[in-house]
């Protein structure tokens, strides 16, 4: 089993917008898979399926991007699901628009949501997909660029890695980290 996590926010001010990107991925591979995450459980949203003959959970933490973890220890430990199968998807600003990065484990960087995941799973030791977002011109309107809305021109400059990174989830899911690292890094 897999559990495959967004990061976002969970209020309708945050839509359309950089931070959101996990929660973009997350509906994206949703509707190309037919699964449902309309479900509530452990301050998430869910829903679960099958992906390429494995079991999967697709979860949006509702608890505001900063405590994400504090949602996604409750659905590892109730589903008793190894580290090495939480794969974690959310924002990079250090990754140009377009791209994506996969790591298998790795340091959170200056993510607040990641810097949650890991405090709460005591661990760096879980696969995560960065979704690029590129850096704003000026370096002090940091957190301006990601929350502030976006305009349709500048959201669909976007699409192309969150359909990137759905693309490369549902891969790894049947190929492996590796050879997904390998196709989308």
């Amino acid at each position: 089993m897999y559990l495959i996590v967004g990061l976002g926010n969970p209020e309708p001010e945050y839509s359309y917008t950089r931070h959101n990107m996990g929660f973009d991925v997350i509906n994206k591979i949703a509707r190309k898979c037919e699964i449902d995450i309309s479900r509530t459980k452990f301050n998430g949203l869910y829903g679960s399926g099958i992906i390429k003959d494995e079991k999967v959970i697709l979860l949006k933490p509702q608890t505001y991007m900063n405590l994400s973890g504090q949602s996604i220890k409750p659905f590892v430990d109730f589903y008793k699901i190894p580290l090495e199968n939480v794969i974690v998807i959310y924002d990079d600003m250090d990754v140009s628009v377009g791209n994506i990065k996969i790591r298998k484990k790795g340091g959170p960087g200056t993510h607040n949501g990641a810097k949650s995941v890991v405090h709460e799973l005591v661990s760096e030791d879980f696969p995560r997909i960065r979704v690029g977002i590129g850096k704003p011109a000026d370096e002090y309107d940091a957190i301006d660029y990601v929350i502030g809305k976006l305009d349709e021109e500048k959201y669909k400059a976007l699409e192309a890695g969150i359909n990137r990174a759905a693309d490369a989830t549902i891969y790894y899911i049947e190929y492996g980290i590796d050879n997904a690292m390998n196709k989308f890094n």
